[in-house]
């Protein structure tokens, strides 16, 4: 397949990532096409859209070994599950597949919000989200619905004037969803988020995260 965009974020890692689209409404992303895509033809009407489907590559996953069964980090990465019953990166083919809020359309570019995906992610196609056809409300979570809306405290026990207020909310969403390993609960661990052009620090226990600095990458 063609990489026809790249998508240009605030998450320079993966740790820190939202496990899904959505999660966080206030990260943002600018879908940046290929010179060969670059052609306003190809987005006329998509403005008419409120959501977009964009099909993605996992990067550092394109090894041909592959594992039928994977543990989700929301069962608390010990209980093993079937790969094709999770949206693990870990998987035959690496493509990411999230829902995103389309913002506006300006030179070309794509603006979207709720993204999961680290700065420089290639894009392979993009699609309309039709309510129509894609919205399913009697759908039915399978063991997602064990930890639906489950999300983490988080404390302040810093200094957090380096951050605007809106990117201060957005460091707090993405903490609330807790990216560190949930099978690791070691109390006194310090771990690092970047966000931008900071390096947030932080420590987790029992549900509760506290960050403990806010400093430069």
């Amino acid at each position: 397949m063609k990489i026809i965009a790249y998508i240009r974020t605030d998450m320079k890692e993966k740790f820190g990532l939202p496990r899904q689209s959505g999660l966080v409404p206030t990260l943002y992303g600018r879908i940046v096409f290929e010179p060969e895509y670059r052609n306003h033809d190809a987005l006329r009407g998509l403005d008419g859209f409120s959501h977009i489907w964009a099909i993605w590559r996992f990067d550092g996953f394109d090894s041909d070994e592959w594992s039928p069964t994977v543990r989700p980090p929301r069962l608390g990465g010990n209980k093993r599950v079937g790969v094709f019953a999770t949206r693990s990166p870990n998987r035959p083919n690496p493509i990411g597949l999230s829902l995103l809020k389309l913002e506006k359309i300006e030179n070309g570019e794509i603006y979207v919000s709720g993204v999961d995906m680290k700065d420089g992610t290639a894009i392979y196609d993009i699609k309309p989200y039709l309510k129509i056809t894609d919205c399913r409300p009697d759908a039915v979570d399978g063991f997602a619905e064990q930890t639906k809306g489950k999300r983490c405290r988080v404390v302040y026990e810093c200094d957090t004037s380096a951050l605007s207020e809106e990117d201060l909310s957005t460091v707090t969403a993405l903490l609330e969803e807790d990216p560190h390993p949930s099978y690791k609960d070691d109390g006194e661990r310090v771990y690092g988020m970047i966000y931008k052009d900071k390096n947030i620090r932080f420590k987790t226990s029992g549900g509760t995260i506290t960050v403990v600095s806010i400093g430069d990458e």
